[in-house]
């Protein structure tokens, strides 16, 4: 065997070179580094995490008693006696609005919180049973919806006398229909899968597929659902307080507005402020549910 036969020989029977494996990237590593090249995403994030900041650690850096008359009434803003001014008592804007922060994002988060959780659960159930159970509980939601969502959590407040607890729970019993409906779609789009028949066919309960397999699974949009859900319930708590329904012994955000409402061509400053609050507040959330959208979403995100 000539020299160019024996190289050719041996070149054959070499094995093939091993190509390199590509590197999968986690869904949540994904997920995350999407959200982080979201500019509006993050301009959001930031504002949020600012007025959180404000919001908790501003009582210990500026401690005072935000009903406390500390200076003239209608002081205007940016003076020596109060630096965003005093309403028409003559509380100062600034405590008011820092002490008010606390119980707005509390009864925007619990009752967001409250109305996700109460959704979720009767999704789940009328999506992953069916029939009956998804007929009844579907009506129950659509009794719910055609209900009006303010005047009925008016009457809850006004039941039970006003206070962040009923407040928080009046939101959360009038705004769950919305994520209810989405939770059912999912596992109505999930529960006939493979997987799904796979974790039945080895003897799995039907707990463990609602909660460990399906909704694990069914969770990208309702982050989303749950986060825009945060902005609703602060506009809602802002509506009920400035009705006057809100917590009288509870400075909020909401209760500046409507109390100030009726000065508010001599005294602008103590209704701008809180709203511009509310305004930046509800944007930031709306901003980082938008990019969580894109995020989670495996068609937005090639685009």
């Amino acid at each position: 065997m000539n020299k160019s036969a024996t190289l050719q020989h041996s070149v054959a029977a070499a094995p093939p070179a091993a190509r390199p494996t590509p590197k999968v990237e986690h869904p949540g590593t994904e997920a995350l580094r999407m959200f982080l090249r979201n500019p509006s995403a993050i301009a959001g994030m930031a504002m949020l995490l600012l007025i959180l900041l404000v919001a908790i650690a501003g009582p210990w850096v500026y401690p005072a008693d935000p009903f406390e008359i500390r200076s003239a009434p209608l002081t205007p803003p940016f003076s020596e006696e109060a630096w965003l001014g005093s309403d028409y008592l003559g509380r100062d804007v600034l405590t008011t609005l820092i002490y008010g922060g606390r119980a707005t994002l509390l009864v925007g988060a619990v009752a967001a919180l409250l109305s996700v959780a109460i959704g979720i659960t009767l999704g789940a159930f009328a999506g992953y049973y069916g029939g009956k159970v998804d007929a009844a509980l579907m009506r129950l939601t659509e009794f719910f919806q055609v209900l009006p969502a303010l005047l009925f959590a008016m009457v809850v407040v006004t039941l039970f006398s006003p206070s962040l607890v009923t407040v928080t729970l009046a939101i959360g019993i009038v705004s769950w229909t919305g994520t209810a409906r989405l939770t059912r779609a999912e596992f109505l789009k999930y529960r006939g899968l493979e997987f799904v028949r796979a974790e039945r066919a080895i003897g799995a309960g039907n707990a463990r597929i609602i909660w460990k397999v399906i909704l694990p699974n069914a969770l990208p949009p309702l982050v989303v659902s749950a986060t825009l859900a945060v902005g609703a319930a602060i506009l809602f708590e802002a509506g009920l307080s400035f009705l006057g329904l809100g917590d009288p012994n509870q400075m909020s955000w909401g209760l500046m507005i409507g109390s100030s409402r009726q000065y508010v061509l001599s005294c602008w400053w103590a209704v701008a402020f809180p709203g511009a609050a509310i305004f930046f507040t509800v944007l930031a959330v709306s901003l980082i549910g938008d990019g969580l959208n894109d995020a989670l979403n495996p068609k937005l995100r090639e685009r």
